[in-house]
């Protein structure tokens, strides 16, 4: 049975993505909604600069200006949404698989020390981006069930363009079991940060375009009866619901 919300008031959130815009791809909605109406604290972490890879090699200097303007596009993304603080890194895009896991672990862990969140939102761990699966698996490593742990919940998103794009006979293809409903004005403020990333965002019918985010939000609507949903893959969570 779908759990069609959790209570996450005042909670501090961690969400760690691979790329700029996979933040609001995955759970941009679900973000503005528990800022505005749940008084959560947010902090996004950004572990790729998520370009390079249009290069057959990875040519950083080539790239240097679209680079910039990317960070620049993640602060007009972030403004549209309003969480907390962002980090930024520079793990080679779509190259996760080049860098050693226990290297991206200990940012992740760096993050965890510094903000101390209760629930990670990430990936979902059987995306077909590599970036997604490493990121993923580093959230996993980092945030090992002990008795000391801090982290009570992690919480995987899809990523449209990411996710669904996964061959459906994969055994670990996307099954979310929460829904969290969003309003019209949540879609449309993560429909406006996505529009904020000059080289990300796509026209329809491309899963990243408008009117796409929209219609995978109403095709949960119509799932469950009601309006707008993102939907989401509850890993662990240890919280009072």
């Amino acid at each position: 049975m779908p759990i069609i919300m959790v209570n996450l008031f005042n909670r501090k959130i961690l969400v760690v993505v691979a790329h700029p815009d996979d933040e609001l791809l995955g759970c941009g909605g679900t973000m503005h909604k528990l800022i505005n109406e749940q008084q959560c604290t947010i902090r996004v972490v950004i572990l790729g600069e998520g370009i390079t890879s249009r290069s057959n090699t990875r040519e950083v200097e080539k790239w240097k200006s679209e680079l910039r303007k990317h960070r620049s596009n993640i602060q007009t993304a972030a403004g549209q949404i309003g969480y907390e603080s962002v980090s930024i890194y520079d793990f080679p895009d779509n190259r996760f698989d080049t860098i050693a896991l226990l290297d991206i672990v200990k940012k992740v862990e760096e993050e965890k020390k510094n903000f101390q969140p209760e629930i990670i939102f990430t990936h979902h761990g059987g995306d077909l981006n590599i970036d997604h699966q490493r990121t993923f698996e580093a959230v996993m490593t980092a945030c090992r069930p002990m008795s000391e742990e801090s982290v009570k919940g992690i919480i995987t998103f899809e990523t449209p363009s990411g996710t669904e794009w996964q061959a459906s006979s994969d055994p670990k293809y996307f099954n979310p079991n929460l829904f969290i409903e969003i309003s019209e004005e949540n879609l449309e403020a993560k429909v406006k940060g996505m529009e904020s990333y000059e080289f990300e965002k796509r026209a329809y019918p491309h899963p990243r375009s408008p009117e796409a985010l929209k219609i995978l939000a109403q095709r949960y609507g119509i799932m469950l009866g009601g309006s707008l949903y993102e939907a989401f893959q509850i890993i662990r969570l240890n919280v009072k619901l």
